[in-house]
């Protein structure tokens, strides 16, 4: 059970359980201030207007980077299934 629980996905991506506790934190705090800085720009237009959306782009790149296979694929903003139907 510890091991299902601690090691065996840290496991699977080639990292210690301390290594992948570093980088999954990493990602959820980028995502977290993005995330507020989201949350202050829809009250507030003018501040913050790149910064929720520069965190994503960057997130999505450190993610390519750390699977060699994903490196070969297009970005997934150029997938069909990503693509807007609509602007507002």
């Amino acid at each position: 059970m510890f091991d299902r629980l601690f090691l065996s996905h840290p496991r699977s991506v080639g990292e210690t359980y301390s290594e992948h506790a570093a980088v999954a934190g990493k990602f959820g705090a980028t995502m977290v201030v993005g995330g507020v800085a989201c949350l202050i720009h829809a009250l507030f237009p003018a501040i913050f207007p790149r910064t929720a959306s520069d965190r994503v782009k960057r997130l999505y790149a450190q993610m390519v980077a750390r699977q060699p296979a994903m490196a070969q694929r297009r970005p997934a903003f150029q997938e069909p299934e990503w693509q807007i139907e609509y602007e507002i």
